[in-house]
């Protein structure tokens, strides 16, 4: 008979390779629900804070400042409350997933290129991981990512931490 194995210890598998940061979550405009409860069923299996961010698509991040310095500037100098628009109606649609933010989760909006300022956060925040939702599927969608990149390409070229891709399954 073949010899019983004992269980692997993975008690020390991922030292230094994985932090007690928080989750970040790249939140779309148009999200699936299904995809924000993913994401905060891991952060509660993993005792980890879940940070929502937004890149707001009405803004651009001047790079061009002091060394450590970054200044998130509209494009439009005027003050617009259009332009707050989806900011305020993205969080109004994870409060009714999430509830409240507070200590499981919070929301923040950044600027500038999606892939670049998810990571800008995650390395300020020393995420353990970033959550952002596969390709859809269809015409415009291809279309988006031909002209733009897709997020989680970039994001996986570009991270040195985990990144988790949820499938989308809508039409």
């Amino acid at each position: 008979m073949g010899s019983v194995e004992s269980p692997a210890d993975f008690a020390q598998a991922g030292d230094g390779a994985w932090t007690d940061g928080p989750l970040i979550l790249g939140v779309p405009w148009e999200f699936e629900e299904r995809l924000v409860r993913v994401a905060a069923g891991l952060a509660a299996i993993m005792g980890a804070h879940l940070i929502c961010a937004f890149v707001d698509p009405a803004s651009y991040l001047t790079e061009w400042e002091p060394d450590g310095f970054l200044d998130g500037t509209s494009l439009d100098p005027v003050r617009n409350l259009e332009a707050e628009f989806p900011a305020s109606e993205l969080l109004s649609g994870l409060e009714g997933v999430l509830g409240p933010p507070g200590g499981a989760w919070s929301f923040r909006v950044l600027n500038g290129e999606v892939a670049q300022a998810l990571g800008r956060l995650a390395e300020s925040t020393d995420a353990a991981a970033l959550i952002v939702g596969g390709q859809r599927p269809g015409r415009i969608a291809r279309m988006g990512r031909l002209l733009e990149g897709s997020v989680s390409v970039s994001l996986t070229r570009l991270q040195a931490r985990p990144v988790l891709i949820i499938p989308h399954l809508g039409p």
